[in-house]
């Protein structure tokens, strides 16, 4: 039968060097932590708004998007002239026949 004694006091000493390692671990998660300003160990409480609060926001930015859906609802009233309509279809022609010119290669 092997000694006991010895093969206890090696897990010991493994237990000791595993509990100091672990110390460090946390040691080095407590320094991160502190750093990037997160804590995580407990919950940080912040301001508080009541319902009242919020309603008021809620209604704001209600609001606000009612007033971005009306604006893109409403087209933009462009008007061309008839005479500006037509030298923009003439220079478009003008574009088509050049364009069918050279791929009709």
């Amino acid at each position: 039968m092997p000694d006991l004694s010895g093969v206890l006091s090696q897990l010991q000493r493994e237990r000791n060097r595993m509990a100091s390692g672990l110390e460090r671990l946390d040691q080095a998660i407590h320094a991160i932590e502190s750093l990037s300003g997160k804590n995580n160990r407990g919950r940080k409480r912040g301001r508080r708004i009541s319902a009242a609060g919020r309603a008021r926001i809620a209604a704001a930015q209600r609001a606000r998007w009612a007033k971005t859906r009306n604006q893109a609802a409403k087209p933009a009233a462009r008007v061309i002239s008839i005479s500006a309509r037509r030298k923009m279809a003439a220079a478009q022609r003008v574009r088509r026949a050049k364009w069918k010119r050279q791929h009709a290669r």
